[in-house]
């Protein structure tokens, strides 16, 4: 609730500093005395936005500011959300300074003017008789009927599998694109993927491919050097191993003659046997070695496949081809493996499509037991405020489509007088009659949810008599659940309120002012007499007064 609030240099205010109570507040005052300006500054707080014409004096900066009561209207998330310190009694401040700039806080912590329309609008609601808008939106319609099914709890639960339905929704989307791109390059894939696995990339070792090629494509060469090197060794005039043999023969007969010669027949010795142990290698090699041209073919072959797939892949080792092997492998899987997928995804968009059904239906059940006691109740309000004859016909019926309040289509229709066919609030309501039709509901919303501070400028314009005794009843009643407050021109609603302000202009120093002030007993007294009877204070406005507050 609106507890205090705090205006300085703003249009015709100089310095205002009110507090308010909780109950019905009515505001009264002469047409012109600034009651619109009082709203206006209000509107700020609660996040409009503002000019430079609203400051009353151009150098100076205009301060407006008013504490709410929060402590039952459940924001401590909203608060935790924007990082705000949340406090029972929240303070929300506004300053426009004389060069044009806004700034706003909301318990001293600066805020945008979207942060503070989102609050404002758990916090104040005011309404006029021009502002119908909201009246004839469906989802405010839906609003209302809910609030009597008492669907909170069932809507939250279809919202989160909404959420869960849309985003398995998405994710088949993205599944399909997937899908559509995979196939294009699937065969191209799969071409490479066979390419590379032929190859039998995990048996080549391409050192041994590389000096086998380098022996069989030398092989005349390297059996001629080596018959050359086999006479080098073996011949039986010039060889090398009968030349060895007589030095080996000669040393050892010497180191028989005399020990120094010892250790150079052991040299010798040893010089013989790895003579000895290279021929018989160089014989073994002669032997295995012989010339295969289709070997050669196929290791050629080989060498030159494998040197086009370096190309082909831009890589140089053996390795990265298999890991680009493995890649393609596993983008051929995938791309199998994407049916899968996908049949798996619609079982759960089903599944979640099923659910919300059951969700939907609750819904729709509700609605459909709450819709006669909202329309009963509308109409039994409007025939005490002058409409006698007005009729709702309200329906819900089931859609294929999932909304974001449930699966219903409403029809929300309206006729005034007796013989009038139905017809949208828009088209069949005037706007005293849509003033009344949104007091009426407002007053039945009271009863089920909690509502914001409420205030109604002037929605009582056309209304006189009886009718707007019933209004004000109305308002007083709300008034048990919520704070009201309603500016209004009538003595009978005015009389109803537990605290009555009074907005008046004044001259001070050749300067006009606008002020608010709480009127006493007596004060009441007069000014609903004045109400009654226009500027002469006479006996009979009085004792109707009297009569009136009492």
């Amino acid at each position: 609730m609106l507890q205090t609030l705090t205006i300085k240099n703003y249009a015709l205010i100089e310095a205002l500093d009110v507090n308010f109570t909780s109950g019905f507040t009515t505001i009264t005052g002469e047409t012109g005395a600034g009651k619109s300006i009082l709203l206006g500054g209000l509107s700020l707080i609660l996040g409009k936005r503002a000019d430079l014409s609203s400051l009353r004096h151009k150098d100076k900066k205009c301060i407006l500011e008013a504490t709410f009561n929060i402590e039952n209207y459940a924001l401590k998330s909203f608060f935790k959300s924007e990082d705000l310190d949340y406090e029972a009694l929240t303070i929300i401040r506004r300053e426009i300074l004389p060069s044009g700039k806004s700034r706003a806080f909301i318990n001293d912590t600066p805020v945008t003017l979207s942060v503070l329309n989102q609050l404002g609008a758990y916090l104040v609601d005011i309404h006029s008789q021009n502002e119908t808008r909201e009246l004839v939106d469906e989802q405010f319609q839906f609003k209302v009927i809910d609030a009597l099914a008492n669907n909170k709890k069932p809507i939250v639960q279809y919202k989160e599998e909404l959420k869960n339905y849309k985003a398995l929704l998405k994710a088949l989307k993205v599944h399909l694109e997937a899908q559509a791109i995979a196939v294009k390059e699937y065969d191209y894939n799969l071409f490479l993927f066979n390419e590379l696995d032929e190859a039998k990339l995990e048996q080549i070792n391409l050192e041994q491919l590389e000096q086998e090629y380098d022996t069989l494509n030398n092989v005349e060469t390297i059996l001629e050097n080596a018959q050359e090197t086999h006479q080098l060794l073996n011949d039986e005039s010039v060889g090398l191993y009968a030349g060895m043999s007589q030095l080996k023969l000669q040393v050892s007969k010497l180191a028989q003659l005399s020990k120094h010669y010892e250790p150079v027949s052991t040299r010798v010795e040893s010089i013989f046997i790895e003579l000895d142990d290279i021929t018989n290698e160089l014989d073994a090699l002669k032997e295995d070695l012989q010339a295969s041209p289709d070997r050669l073919e196929v290791i050629s072959q080989q060498l030159s496949d494998t040197e086009n797939l370096f190309k082909k892949h831009s890589v140089n080792t053996i390795e990265d081809l298999i890991q680009i092997k493995n890649e393609l492998d596993q983008k051929v899987i995938d791309t199998e493996g994407l049916d899968a997928e996908i049949e798996a995804t619609k079982a759960k968009i089903e599944a979640s499509k099923e659910t919300l059904s059951t969700f939907a239906l609750d819904i729709h059940n509700r609605r459909e037991k709450a819709i006669p006691v909202l329309v009963k109740k509308l109409e039994a309000l409007l025939a005490l405020l002058g409409m006698p004859n007005a009729r709702f016909q309200v329906g819900v019926n089931s859609s294929d489509s999932f909304y974001t309040n449930g699966a219903d289509d409403l029809s929300f229709l309206f006729s005034a007088n007796k013989g009038m066919d139905f017809n949208l609030l828009k088209k069949a309501a005037s706007g005293g009659e849509l003033s009344r039709i949104m007091l009426s509901i407002k007053a039945i919303l009271s009863q089920y949810v909690k509502l914001p501070t409420i205030m109604f400028d002037e929605i009582d314009t056309g209304v006189s008599g009886e009718i707007a005794h019933k209004m004000g009843d109305i308002m007083a009643k709300m008034s048990k659940n919520m704070q009201v407050f309603s500016i209004t021109h009538l003595p009978q609603i005015a009389s109803k309120g537990v605290s009555h302000y009074k907005v008046y202009k004044e001259t001070v120093n050749d300067t006009t002012i606008t002020n608010l002030v709480q009127l006493n007993k007596d004060e009441r007294v007069n000014e609903i007499a004045l109400m009654l009877g226009g500027s002469d204070l006479q006996d009979s406005a009085l004792a109707h007064a009297k009569q009136l507050l009492s």
